[in-house]
């Protein structure tokens, strides 16, 4: 590592300034990070006072190396932008992706063996600040880059590590398109109440803040979800009919496994 580097702070460099890493800039920003931070992003977009966008990573400092670089951009845009940021590998600088389906050894190949890589995972309440990212690290990634990595991924929301690399494809599967179930089961609640004679802007109200005020509940409860149930449930009453459908054969519980196993297959073919 260059002495002169250690002069000043090294600061951040996101990747790509979506909605996703939008979201993570924001909570950057809300959250002070003392790191300074840059933002490599073709398109015009609004980005908070006092950083810096660059239309392309050809207008980098030479001498620029930042502590960290975010890939926020699609999956498939990797294979091109990668190479530009290789010139950081090995300079103390951590690459952390929330690309879906880009394995570490895919970031080894096209960064290089010396590059230090954490691969995460987020989802789309990141937007609002409540996501929850889960992160694998690759071995050259220090005790210090992981806790900067963990501090920006924690700036949208929760975050967990694992050690073993496979699991993110049932991660992804479970909270990376757990969201789009949620939103389906608002979907089908307010078509199910439209069915039994609701209106239908009262029918959706309903289903959203049903399923909104729920999950904050299971968010705050001490209990897990199946007592949180069961709390809900009297005997012979109108939620022990409803559940004995949702929970009957075919019904709820093997359905959520049959689309969690399709997701987590998809996810390894797109990795592979």
């Amino acid at each position: 590592m260059k002495p002169n580097l250690l002069l000043k702070p090294r600061g951040i460099l996101l990747v790509g300034c979506g909605k996703m890493g939008g979201a993570l800039l924001a909570g950057w920003k809300k959250r002070r990070l003392p790191q300074p931070i840059a933002v490599v992003e073709p398109f015009a977009a609004t980005l908070p006072t006092g950083i810096k966008r660059h239309a392309t990573p050809a207008t980098l400092p030479k001498r620029y190396a930042p502590a960290a670089v975010v890939f926020a951009v699609k999956p498939q845009t990797l294979p091109e932008t990668l190479p530009a940021y290789r010139r950081f590998a090995g300079s103390g600088t951590v690459f952390v992706s929330i690309a879906a389906g880009k394995t570490l050894g895919f970031f080894a190949r096209h960064l290089g063996d010396e590059a230090a890589v954490v691969r995460a995972m987020p989802n789309t309440p990141a937007a609002i600040g409540r996501g929850i990212s889960v992160a694998c690290a690759n071995p050259l990634v220090t005790a210090a880059q992981r806790a900067l990595a963990n501090r920006l991924l924690a700036a949208a929301g929760e975050v967990a590590w694992v050690d073993d690399e496979a699991l993110i494809d049932p991660v992804t599967a479970v909270s990376g398109s757990g969201p789009a179930y949620v939103f389906l089961l608002i979907e089908c609640l307010a078509e199910a109440g439209v069915a039994s004679g609701l209106p239908a802007d009262l029918a959706t109200r309903l289903a959203r803040a049903t399923v909104a005020g729920s999950g904050e509940l299971a968010r705050l409860s001490p209990e897990d979800a199946a007592q949180l149930r069961r709390n809900v449930t009297s005997p012979g009453g109108t939620t022990e009919a409803a559940l004995k459908v949702l929970m009957g054969e075919g019904g709820m519980a093997a359905l959520m496994r049959r689309a969690v196993t399709a997701a987590t297959d998809r996810s390894r073919q797109l990795a592979d």
